[in-house]
C-alpha cells in the first residue's frame, strides 16, 4: 500500500459499551496531539503477527488529543477482534497507522439521512458530530437487536437527541428505507453496516443519483494507488546494507546475499 505514518499508541481508556463491543481510547505516548482526520475516517491496527485490521475513527474529528474506535468481537471472524478483546486494556500499546477516509462526508448538503447497521455505527457517529457542529439538518437511523447490543448507544443519545432514531429487530420494530422518501435534491445518504443494510437500502433508492447515496461495508480496503517501491534494510549484526528493489521481496534478498531464513 501507499507509504502511511504509523505510530505506537497507548490504550488509554478501554471499557464494554455492550457485550461484545470494545470501546478503546489511543493517545501517543510522548506527544499531545495525532494526525488530523475527518469524518468517515478510519485506521489500520497492526496486530502483533503482521495482520492488519481497519476500525472507524468514532470520536469527534476536532479532537486530535485521541482517536476512539470500538471493536465488536466476532468469534466466527479472522482472530483480530478476538485478540483485540482478549489482549487490549489500559495501557497496552499497539501500532496504528495515521487516518484514511475511503468514506468521506460531503459538506454541501442541506440534510442528511444517516443509516447504521450493527458495529456500522461508528464512522456515522463521528459524521453526527461534525453535522450537528456545523449546524446541518440530520436523522440517524441505528439498527440493532436491542438497545442492550447497540454499541455507543449512549453516546448517540446525548449527542443526537431527537435526531436519533432506533430500531430494534427485537422489539419489533425493523428499518423500512421506504421511510427515506422521495429523492429530494439537497439530501445526502451515507450507509454502514452489513451487506444486508445495503443491499436493502441502495435497491429502495434506486432512483436516486449515485452521488447522493454513499454505503460503506466492512472489509479490507484496496488502496488503488498502490505501487511497489525499492528500499534499503541494514543487517544490525554487520553493517551491510542491502538494497531490495522493487520487484523482490526481503526474503528473497536475504538468500541471495547468504542469510539463509526460514519462512
Amino acid at each position: 500500500m501507499t507509504a502511511r505514518l504509523i505510530m505506537k499508541l497507548r490504550v488509554a481508556t478501554a471499557r464494554f459499551t455492550t457485550p461484545e463491543v470494545l470501546r478503546l481510547e489511543l493517545v501517543h505516548p510522548l506527544r499531545p496531539s495525532l494526525p488530523g482526520w475527518s469524518a468517515g475516517a478510519h485506521v489500520d491496527l497492526r496486530l502483533p503477527d503482521g495482520r492488519v485490521r481497519q476500525y472507524s475513527l468514532c470520536g469527534d474529528p476536532d479532537d486530535t488529543s485521541k482517536y476512539v474506535i470500538a471493536i465488536k468481537r466476532e468469534a466466527a471472524g479472522r482472530g483480530g477482534s478476538n485478540w483485540a478483546h482478549d489482549t487490549l486494556g489500559a495501557g497496552s500499546e499497539l501500532h496504528v497507522s495515521a487516518p484514511r477516509n475511503n468514506f468521506p462526508l460531503d459538506p454541501d448538503g442541506d440534510d442528511y439521512v444517516l443509516i447504521a447497521g450493527g458495529i456500522g455505527i461508528t464512522p456515522l457517529i463521528s459524521m453526527a458530530r461534525m453535522l450537528q457542529r456545523r449546524g446541518k439538518t440530520f436523522t440517524l437511523h441505528d439498527c440493532a437487536r436491542s438497545a442492550a447490543e447497540a454499541p455507543l448507544l449512549d453516546e448517540l443519545e446525548d449527542l443526537c437527541g431527537p435526531s436519533l432514531q432506533c430500531w430494534f429487530s427485537r422489539g419489533g420494530t425493523r428499518f423500512d428505507p421506504a421511510i427515506v422518501g422521495p429523492y429530494q435534491p439537497g439530501r445526502q445518504i451515507y450507509i454502514c453496516g452489513p451487506q444486508r443494510l445495503l443491499d436493502a437500502a441502495q435497491a429502495r433508492l434506486s432512483d436516486w443519483p449515485e452521488d447522493h447515496v454513499h454505503g460503506e461495508v466492512f472489509q479490507m480496503t484496496v488502496d488503488e494507488n498502490f505501487k511497489p517501491e525499492p528500499f534499503e534494510a541494514t543487517i544490525r549484526s554487520t553493517g551491510q546494507r542491502l538494497l531490495v528493489p522493487a520487484d523482490k521481496s526481503l526474503l528473497t534478498v536475504l538468500r541471495e546475499n547468504g542469510f539463509i531464513m526460514p519462512s
